[in-house]
């Protein structure tokens, strides 16, 4: 009599005892509540996520302990035909850690070494949390060019996987700026998992992929020397204003931010660890700025008809009991205001160049009664960016996509993250190098599937074939 059965997801059904028997002995969860709990991510900002992917489990979760455990859980994996999802800290807002086919999570948090910090890099393990390396980092006087606001929770190789913006992103650029990654240590899935080391340009191949094509298992990251920044908050009367003096801010040589982000006062009632520091009912500038150039920022500030209501160091906004202001920037700030009203959501918008307070005023005029802006600046293959990472209130999706088409009127396209296939979001367009690697290191599509909708139609191709192929 056969054994085999389903099991959470209802959608494999095999030899479960057997199947965990060949793990050897690799730490497994399998009790409803907690493979329901790892099959979750940040997905729920988004109602019409929440609504498609709250019911998508896998059936188990490993947590291997070693580099050669992982290897030994792909192996098995690979002989049982069973799909992967590879999870580091679920920070992630499409549901890129969530299993559509059911099967096994590998929960990489375990192996989490820092291996090797040289002059200006670090190598690390996959899991490793970029806080605990960004603490150690800071003892040896380095800090990394750029982290998520969830750093607290993101491992290194989930935010190479899935991430790409975030704190530094406005003076080292993004993850993909060159030399941002240096190289990734990627393993097949295969009867014997090959490794594959992407350096320089090739990391491309495989960042901000969602683990479709390959598993990373170790991270080379830039470090930059560590600096004291300045924590700081700036209110002006509205958000046009706002925008105007951050603007000028971002072009001004003379000032260096690791951070600056531009958010309407109505998020100000959510801030609540900010009572008494920073009044309500005006738009706020939060930014990080190098320790020898406060002066010259309140300077700016005060030119453009703002206060600067905070200035501390990390130590002394610590010793306050402040929050550090990154988490009031980026979708940490979303997450202060969704924590406390579910019925609200996001979008991810951005300006066409060049950047100017007329566009942001025309935009803002149109949306301001139901969307609370947000903007941040970053730098692009060395040209300032800025883009809406704001708040809205949830009533339908009509509305919610009429909304998107006000932006779109006004030339600012968006990035859709009410989407979980990677080329409907923010990516738009396939890219078939991605597609390529999965091919090559993916022989028989058990990782993370279900999030491209170009790989159906390039499956039975060749790498070249794919490779070679336009937009679809």
């Amino acid at each position: 009599m056969s054994n085999a059965s389903y099991a959470i997801s209802g959608k494999i059904k095999i030899d479960w005892q057997q199947f965990q028997q060949d793990l050897n002995g690799i730490k497994v969860l399998s009790k409803p509540a907690q493979v329901k709990k790892h099959s979750r991510d940040f997905f729920w900002y988004s109602p019409i996520l929440e609504r498609q992917l709250s019911d998508q489990f896998a059936d188990i979760v490993v947590q291997p302990q070693t580099q050669q455990e992982l290897l030994h859980c792909l192996e098995v994996a690979y002989r049982w035909d069973m799909p992967i999802v590879v999870r580091g800290g679920g920070t992630g807002n499409y549901g890129q850690a969530v299993p559509l086919a059911g099967g096994m999570i590998i929960d990489v948090n375990a192996i989490n070494q820092i291996l090797e910090i040289g002059e200006g890099y670090v190598r690390v393990e996959a899991g490793c949390n970029i806080e605990l390396l960004n603490q150690t980092l800071k003892q040896q006087g380095y800090e990394l060019p750029v982290f998520p606001s969830t750093q607290n929770i993101a491992t290194v190789g989930g935010f190479v996987a899935g991430g790409s913006a975030g704190i530094g992103t406005m003076n080292n650029g993004p993850l993909r700026e060159k030399g941002n990654i240096i190289c990734l240590k990627v393993y097949s899935v295969e009867a014997q998992p090959q490794c594959h080391y992407f350096e320089n340009d090739d990391t491309l191949l495989v960042h901000h992929a969602w683990g479709i094509n390959g598993v990373i298992t170790e991270v080379t990251l830039r470090t930059v020397p560590s600096r004291t920044w300045h924590n700081c908050i700036a209110t002006f009367d509205t958000y046009p204003e706002a925008y105007e003096a951050a603007l000028a801010i971002a072009k001004n040589p003379h000032i260096e931010c690791k951070l600056l982000s531009v958010l309407d006062h109505r998020y100000r009632t959510y801030f609540t660890a900010l009572d008494g520091y920073v009044p309500t009912g005006k738009a706020l500038m939060v930014t990080m700025v190098d320790d020898r150039e406060v002066d010259a920022l309140q300077a700016a500030i005060e030119n453009h008809k703002g206060v600067l209501e905070l200035s501390m160091t990390n130590e002394q906004i610590r010793a306050e009991g402040l929050p550090l202001v990154y988490e009031f920037s980026y979708n940490h700030s979303n997450l202060q205001v969704l924590k406390a009203d579910k019925a609200m959501t996001y979008l991810q918008v951005s300006f066409p160049q060049p950047l100017t307070v007329e566009k942001v005023r025309e935009v803002h005029e149109l949306v301001k009664k139901e969307v609370f802006q947000h903007h941040e600046f970053a730098v692009l293959n060395g040209e300032l960016i800025s883009f809406d990472v704001p708040i809205l209130r949830y009533t339908t999706d009509v509305r919610l996509y009429e909304i998107i088409g006000t932006y779109e009127a006004c030339g600012c396209p968006v990035a859709d993250p009410h989407k979980y296939q990677i080329e409907a979001g923010s990516m738009h367009n396939a890219n078939f190098t991605h597609l390529a690697w999965k091919k090559r290191l993916d022989p028989k599509q058990l990782l993370n599937p279900g999030k491209s909708m170009a790989w159906e139609k390039v499956k039975d191709m060749t790498p070249e074939q794919i490779e070679n192929l336009s937009e679809i």
